[in-house]
C-alpha cells in the first residue's frame, strides 16, 4: 500500500468486474520503488487524513499527458493545469454542472478525478452566473482571441528572452563600475523566478478560454442528440471540422518543402539520406541549395518547436530537437510527388461535406424556431473551434517545448558547479528543490566553501532513477475507486473521452480475455490490419505501411506517420482529442479512450478497427 490503511480493522476493496475498480489505497508499492513519495510534493499524494474522501471517488489514468512515471520537475505542468482549469469551473466563470479536477500521484502516475455539481438549486444559481461572465466572452468572441494571441506570443518572447549561465568566476568589472548593486547570484534565481512564472502565465492562457470552448461544443452536442436520436460523434464533429487549424501547419510546411526540394532538382539528396544532418549537409553543398536552406529555416521557428508527445513532459522531444521524423515525412512527400500525387490536405472536400450535412440534418427539424437555435449553436461551435486547437500549438507545442529546452539550459548551470553529472538530471528535482539548490549554488559561489549539493545530489539523482525505471516496469491501472454517478466536467468528456458508458465498458473489460475493445467512435471507416504498438515516440520509425498504430495517444506532430497507416487506436481520448481531429483530418478510421489497446493489444497482431462503431477486434495472433 502507498499509504497506511485508514482502517485496521477493513483491507481496501479489491476490483470488483461490473462494479468497482480497486481502490487507490490498494494499489501496492512495487518492491524496489519503496520511498518513491519523497518525489512529490504532499499535496499530490493520498493521505490518511483524507483517506474517506479519496476511497470514495473516481480516479483514472492520465495517459493523455504523463504517459509514464513523472519526473519530479514536471509536475510543474500538472500542478499548473490543476489549479489553471480547475479553477476556471470553479471561480470565474463557473460552470454550471461541474468542479474542478482533483490530482493524485499513485506509484509515480497521475490520477485525476473530476468532480460534479448534482445539486440542481447550486447548478441553477451556477448557471445565472455562468451566462453573465460566459456570455461576455461568447459575444466578443473574436476580439478576445485576438487578445489572447498577443498575450500568447507575448509570454513566448519573454521566455524567449531568459537565459541561463554559470556564476562567472568574479563578478563582471562592469557591475561595480555601473554601481548595480545586485549581482549574479541574484539573477540567477531572479531568472528562475521569471522562469516559473512565466510557465504559470501561460498556463493560465491556456484555459482562459479553453473550458468554454468544450462547453460550447457541448451545449451544441446535447442539442443535437435530443433532437436526433442517435446521431453519432463522428457526425457532430464533420459539422465543426474543416477549418484549417495551426496543427496542420507544421506538416503543411514539410509539404512545401518537399515540393521545394523537387522544383529545385534536390530530391535524390532528400532520398538518399537517412540521417537529417547528412541531408542538410549535402542540400547546403549544392548550387540549388542555399534557396532551400533559407526556407527551411524559416520553417522551422516556430513551426518545428513541435512536440512529439502532448507537451506536457519534458522527454517529449520537439522536431525542433529532433529532426528524424520531419525528414521521414520529407521523404515521403517528395517520392509521392515524384509519383505524381498530389500532397495537398483536402480540405475543399472536408468543408464541402460538412455544409452537406449540416444542411442535412438542419432539414429534419421540425419548426424554424428549431433550426434557429440549430444554426446558433453550430455557429458558435465552429467559432470557438479554431481556438480549441490552435491554443495548442501555441501552448503545449512552441511555448512548452520552448520551456524545456530553458530547464535544460538551467541544467548546465549545475553540471558546471558540479552539482549534476548531466543537464537532464535536472528533471530528477521538483521546482521547489530546485530554488532550494540554487541557493546552495549560491552560497558556495559566495563563500568559496564547497557547496552541499556537490555531494548531495548525485546519491539522490541516482536513487530516483533506479525508482523511476521500477516504477515504469509496473504499468498504472486504467482506473481506481468508485465508478461516478455523474460526469459533467467539459474537459473530461471532451478531452479524455470518459463517460458514463465508457466507465461502464472499463468496468466490464477483461483485458486480453475479450478479445474485443471499446472506445469513442472517433474517425468514421473500418479497416484490417496488423498492429504497431507504440508507447514511446521514439520507435515510430519503426510503423511499416498499412500498419494500424496502437497507443496511448497521439500527438498532432505524428500527423506525417498517419499517410502511412491503414487505422488508428489509442488508450485515451475523446471526440476533440487532437487523436481524433487528426485523424478524421486524413480520413482514418479510429477508435480513441479504449482504456486498454496498449496492454491488451500486440505489435503483429491482426486487428479489426470500426471507426463507425468504437469497436477494436483481435482478429489473428501475431505470425511467429
Amino acid at each position: 500500500m502507498t499509504v497506511t490503511d485508514p482502517n485496521p480493522s477493513t483491507r481496501p476493496a479489491q476490483a470488483v468486474p461490473g462494479e468497482r475498480f480497486a481502490s487507490p489505497f490498494a494499489v501496492e508499492t512495487p518492491p524496489g520503488a519503496e520511498g518513491w513519495e519523497s518525489m512529490y510534493p504532499y499535496y499530490a499524494l493520498l493521505s490518511q487524513e483524507r483517506a474517506e474522501f479519496e476511497d470514495g471517488k473516481f480516479w483514472f489514468f492520465d495517459g493523455m499527458h504523463n504517459p509514464e512515471p513523472l519526473y519530479p520537475f514536471d509536475t510543474i505542468m500538472t500542478e499548473n493545469w490543476w489549479v489553471a482549469a480547475s479553477q476556471m469551473s470553479t471561480r470565474v466563470w463557473p460552470v454550471p454542472p461541474a468542479g474542478g479536477i482533483d490530482h493524485r500521484i499513485i506509484n509515480g502516475y497521475l490520477y485525476i478525478s473530476p468532480n460534479a455539481v448534482t445539486d440542481p438549486d447550486e447548478i441553477a444559481r451556477r448557471a445565472e452566473e455562468f451566462s453573465l461572465r460566459a456570455g461576455h466572452y461568447y459575444e466578443n468572441w473574436d476580439e478576445i482571441y485576438e487578445q489572447w494571441v498577443a498575450k500568447a506570443t507575448g509570454c513566448i518572447e519573454r521566455l524567449k528572452a531568459i537565459h541561463f549561465a554559470p556564476l562567472p568566476e568574479q563578478e563582471p568589472l562592469e557591475s561595480v563600475l555601473r554601481h548595480k548593486g545586485t549581482y549574479s547570484t541574484y539573477d540567477l534565481l531572479t531568472k528562475y523566478g521569471e522562469l516559473t512564472a512565466n510557465l504559470f502565465e501561460m498556463g493560465s492562457y491556456h484555459f482562459e478560454m479553453l473550458n468554454l470552448g468544450y462547453g460550447a461544443y457541448l451545449t451544441f452536442q446535447e442539442f443535437c442528440q435530443a433532437a436526433f436520436p442517435g446521431i453519432t460523434d463522428q457526425t457532430l464533429a464533420a459539422m465543426v471540422s474543416g477549418i484549417d487549424i495551426m496543427l496542420f501547419r507544421p506538416d503543411d510546411e514539410v509539404r512545401g518543402l518537399a515540393k521545394l526540394a523537387v522544383e529545385l532538382e534536390l530530391a535524390d539528396l532528400v532520398l538518399d539520406g537517412e540521417n537529417p544532418d547528412d541531408v542538410l549537409a549535402a542540400i547546403a553543398a549544392h548550387p540549388n541549395g542555399p534557396q532551400w536552406i533559407e526556407a527551411f529555416e524559416g520553417a522551422k521557428d516556430p513551426w518545428f518547436w513541435f512536440s512529439t508527445g502532448a507537451g506536457y513532459t519534458h522527454s517529449d522531444r520537439a522536431w525542433i530537437d529532433d529532426l528524424r521524423l520531419p525528414f521521414t515525412a520529407l521523404r515521403g512527400y517528395v517520392k509521392s510527388l515524384l509519383g505524381g500525387a498530389d500532397i495537398r490536405r483536402p480540405l475543399d472536400e472536408i468543408l464541402a461535406e460538412r455544409t452537406r450535412i449540416t444542411a442535412e440534418y438542419r432539414g429534419y427539424l421540425p419548426t424554424e424556431a428549431d433550426q434557429e437555435v440549430f444554426d446558433g449553436l453550430v455557429e458558435l461551435a465552429r467559432k470557438v473551434f479554431p481556438f480549441v486547437e490552435n491554443h495548442n500549438f501555441y501552448v503545449e507545442h512552441w511555448h512548452h517545448s520552448l520551456f524545456w529546452s530553458k530547464v535544460r539550459e538551467l541544467g548546465d548551470v549545475f553540471v558546471a558547479h558540479d552539482f549534476l553529472d548531466d543537464r537532464e538530471d535536472i528533471f530528477y528535482l521538483h521546482r521547489n528543490e530546485i530554488y532550494s539548490a540554487l541557493y546552495d549554488l549560491n552560497i558556495g559561489w559566495a563563500t568559496g566553501t564547497e557547496a552541499r549539493g556537490v555531494t548531495y545530489w548525485r546519491p539522490e539523482i541516482a536513487r530516483r532513477k533506479r525508482i523511476r525505471d521500477v516504477l515504469k516496469a509496473h504499468p498504472p491501472q486504467p482506473a481506481l475507486g468508485v465508478p461516478p454517478e455523474f460526469i459533467t466536467e467539459p474537459l473530461t468528456v471532451m478531452l479524455w473521452g470518459i463517460t458514463q458508458e465508457s466507465v461502464q465498458e472499463w468496468l466490464g473489460a477483461k483485458g486480453e480475455e475479450g478479445g474485443e475493445l471499446r472506445g469513442v467512435a472517433a474517425s468514421a471507416g473500418k479497416a484490417t490490419g496488423r498492429a504497431r504498438v507504440i508507447v514511446d515516440p521514439e520507435d515510430l520509425h519503426l510503423v511499416q505501411d498499412g500498419e494500424i498504430l496502437v497507443c496511448r495517444i497521439t500527438a498532432p506532430s505524428w500527423a506525417p506517420v498517419f499517410s502511412r497507416l491503414s487505422a488508428a487506436v489509442s488508450d485515451v481520448g475523446g471526440i476533440m482529442a487532437h487523436t481524433a481531429i487528426v485523424c478524421r483530418e486524413y480520413g482514418l478510421p479510429a477508435v480513441v479512450g479504449t482504456g486498454f489497446a496498449t496492454t491488451t493489444i500486440r505489435t503483429g497482431q491482426l486487428i479489426e478497427v470500426d471507426g463507425n462503431t468504437g469497436v477494436v477486434r483481435v482478429v489473428e495472433e501475431a505470425q511467429a
